[in-house]
């Protein structure tokens, strides 16, 4: 495989919008800005340039506007509930069990585990950031310390192992030639050792800024998360009371009959119930529209009609004000793989994958000692999660643990640990232009100072993960 000068411009910009994030300043300037000289220059021709530009967003846009739907479905939910009055009340019986934003903390990072571990983060997100989120914050838990706690548990911790569903394992087996099961069971230890260090880790280093159950800023938080705009809406129903107790026990009580339905299907379907990722995602943002629709009509009745289109256009309006920066980064890194590059770049044959083909041409300078290898494979797998799926690197990271294996160490635990580095990374935990942007606009706080938050307590989870590996197996 011989590299271009394209390949060699996509690592340096790579590298740039990396250094940007560390200095804390925005991304999108040098993602567009390296979309546009990379296609310019692997295209030779000008125009082409400004087209990809367009096609990268539009790409992007495209992949990504699942997670925006289901923000603006649940967003619109709750401002719905909140007319009733039946946001407040929603949570009173779980804040009886939220005791303190300590104890918030770690049943946050238990419960999206469990529910993750069944049906991926995707449809588990909005579940619990619906029903335990705001509950959470009002104990004392700020949202970012609750944003962090759903991130490494569900998008980290159970994605990682992937133990139930079994995609992420067979996929990491099949490229290395062995068997699911023996890097399923690998992963599912590794995993609870890096979120176990990850989780507490994040609580040691964020637990100062837990706050008392009293204080005023978690209603300020709250409001935050849900926008600080008043509603307008006037209510036509004569029975708001009624509505509003009603409500706050049918909203939670369908959200868990989903969770129910689900896990009951799971267990009579086997491995892949049809629920995993964007179809659990779909069947929660269904739900979600028929209870938005019930809980306008109590409240606005003959004016629900208008009152509707409000709601959902504010939804849309929180999602892509929050999350609409993440689309021309996601795109330059679409770009970097094959699966999306032949789109962007208006290519109908074989498509390049510049990402992909750096990390490749590594391969042949990788050391074969039990610990440089491991750490190789490591850090190979956290270079193939930049593309923001965590899914697509397993191929890659396989086929080097197979390569790599010696007397020291074998092949199952190498492709766990490259298996690791991919999900946590693009999973994702550390890169927002993934499925992190539908944690971050549920609970109200910036992606990019989630990513932050969290890159610490991860890159140390998988680093002792890793020294982990090499002493268990």
């Amino acid at each position: 495989m011989e590299l271009t000068l394209s390949h060699g411009l996509y690592g340096l910009f790579t590298l740039i919008i990396i250094l940007t994030m560390i200095f804390r300043r925005g991304v999108v300037l040098p993602s567009l800005l390296g979309t546009f000289i990379i296609a310019w220059v692997y295209k030779g021709n000008l125009v082409e340039g400004f087209t990809a530009i367009f096609n990268a967003n539009l790409v992007a846009a495209k992949e990504l506007f699942n997670i925006f739907l289901i923000i603006t479905f649940m967003m619109a939910l709750l401002h719905s509930l909140r007319d009733l009055g039946a946001d407040r009340r929603m949570i009173q019986p779980i804040q009886k069990l939220m005791v303190n934003g300590h104890v918030s903390f770690f049943i946050l990072t238990v419960a999206t585990y469990v529910i993750s571990l069944f049906f991926w983060p995707t449809p588990a997100v909005p579940l619990i950031c619906a029903l335990l989120v705001p509950a959470a914050i009002r104990s004392g838990l700020p949202a970012m310390t609750a944003a962090v706690a759903v991130a490494l548990a569900g998008q980290g911790m159970a994605l990682s192992s992937d133990y139930i569903v079994q995609v992420a394992p067979n996929v990491s087996a099949t490229s290395a030639g062995i068997d699911t099961g023996v890097v399923a069971d690998k992963a599912l230890v590794l995993s609870l050792i890096a979120g176990g260090v990850a989780i507490g880790l994040a609580y040691l280093l964020y637990r100062k800024t837990i706050r008392p159950k009293d204080s005023e800023l978690n209603e300020i938080e709250m409001n935050q998360m849900q926008t600080a705009k008043e509603s307008e809406n006037k209510t036509k129903s004569t029975h708001l009371n009624t509505w509003s107790r009603l409500f706050a026990v049918v909203v939670p009580v369908s959200l868990l009959a989903v969770v129910v339905y689900m896990m009951f299907t799971k267990l009579n379907a086997g491995r892949m119930s049809g629920f995993e990722g964007g179809d659990g995602a779909a069947f929660v943002g269904g739900v979600a529209v028929i209870l938005l629709l019930l809980s306008t009509v109590a409240f606005g009745r003959e004016n629900a009609l208008d009152y509707i289109t409000n709601h959902i256009t504010e939804g849309f309006v929180f999602a892509f004000k929050a999350m609409g920066p993440v689309i021309p980064i996601a795109g330059f890194f679409f770009l970097g793989s094959s699966d999306f590059s032949g789109n962007i770049l208006g290519i109908d044959g074989e498509a390049p994958g510049l990402l992909f083909d750096l990390v490749k041409s590594t391969q042949e300078f990788l050391p074969q000692n039990a610990l440089l290898a491991a750490f190789s494979v490591l850090i190979i797998g956290i270079i193939t999660g930049l593309d923001g799926s965590g899914f697509s690197g397993l191929p890659l990271t396989g086929a080097l643990a197979s390569s790599l294996q010696n007397g020291a160490i074998d092949v199952g635990t190498l492709a766990a640990i490259g298996q690791l580095g991919s999900i946590w990374t693009g999973g994702g935990t550390i890169v927002a232009w993934s499925s992190l942007i539908a944690i971050a606009g549920f609970c109200g706080v910036s992606v990019m100072d989630l990513v932050r938050k969290n890159f610490v307590p991860v890159i140390c989870g998988l680093l002792l993960s890793t020294v982990a590996a090499l002493i268990i197996f």
